[in-house]
């Protein structure tokens, strides 16, 4: 990475307490536990934390990702000549700002934000409450389970855009569809989302939750490192059953395979490697195509090492 000395001098005048760790491995940081040393990650506290430090980076020409809980993230295990800013933890404020209203920074895991509800009285985010990741993930995705998605509940976003100006979209200007948003390639940087609920009864929201972390339970692969559903849901069925059909469950490749107890996700079931987890889903998606014409798109984020 070139600048840092640079980098690094301007940071110390501007924002002198912000945590960073040099050479950080990735797999440290992403549900899949796959991932190579970054150049540097950074660990703001705060929005304006971080509106100051992508400011930095910018002006130097450092291209940053984003990241909150590293749950849709599939790393190459070599060096990787990048700067990545994590926000969960940092960007974890959350709050009731109305009688059916939550504001909520990016940061935020959206167990807790289900959990928050739940406290509140407040039904509509019993889906989220097992989905992985962070609010900011999951608003840039459209993030959905069980017939809930973050369309249904998002109201307002703030976020970083064009020349690290402050904006707010609302509603229909989200562009939300399926496992899409106008986030979801346009390099903004969401720093929170306000959340239009309504009032529930306790006990029937507590219910919905557990019955689905119960359903989650039994029809998904919980215990192994993944980064949940591999591919997007084409249009023509469901990715898990193609897959199924083709013959492919439990197929391996080193420590990836595709898991036989939920054949949409791909695990790592000891020592994974980026290629391992890679040639899985390759020959997955080579299979599927041949046998049912069908084009499977990938619903992780690939990161590679530079030159591959």
């Amino acid at each position: 990475m070139n600048n840092v000395s640079a980098v690094f001098e301007t940071l110390r005048e501007l924002l002198p307490d912000i945590e960073y760790r040099l050479d950080e491995p990735l797999k440290e940081h992403t549900s899949f536990r796959i991932g190579g040393p970054v150049s540097v990650m950074f660990f703001p506290k705060s929005p304006e934390e971080l509106r100051i430090l992508c400011g930095v980076l910018k002006n130097f020409s450092l291209k940053a990702l984003v990241i909150g809980n590293g749950t849709n993230l599939l790393a190459d295990d070599g060096p990787i000549d990048l700067a990545v800013v994590k926000t969960h933890a940092g960007l974890g404020d959350i709050r009731l700002t109305g009688e059916t209203e939550i504001t909520a920074e990016s940061g935020v895991l959206l167990s807790r934000l289900a959990g928050f509800a739940l406290e509140h009285a407040l039904t509509g985010l019993e889906f989220a409450h097992g989905i992985p990741g962070t609010l900011g993930g999951a608003v840039a995705m459209n993030a959905g389970a069980y017939g809930g998605e973050m369309k249904d509940v998002v109201a307002k976003t703030s976020f970083l855009g064009q020349g690290l100006a402050l904006y707010d979209i609302y509603g229909a200007d989200h562009a939300f569809s399926y496992r899409r948003s106008r986030f979801s390639d346009s390099g903004d940087i969401i720093l929170s989302s306000v959340l239009r609920l309504k009032k529930g009864d306790p006990q029937e929201i507590r219910a919905r939750m557990e019955a689905l972390a119960a359903k989650r339970r039994e029809s998904q692969p919980l215990t192994l490192p993944s980064a949940g559903s591999t591919f997007k849901r084409p249009k023509n069925g469901y990715a898990a059953a193609l897959i199924d059909q083709a013959g492919l469950r439990g197929y391996a490749v080193g420590g990836a395979m595709v898991s036989d107890k939920h054949t949409g996700f791909v695990v790592n079931r000891g020592g994974a490697t980026f290629e391992d987890v890679l040639a899985v889903m390759d020959h997955v998606r080579e299979e599927v195509l041949r046998r049912f014409g069908t084009a499977l798109e990938p619903e992780v984020k690939i990161i590679r090492s530079a030159g591959r």
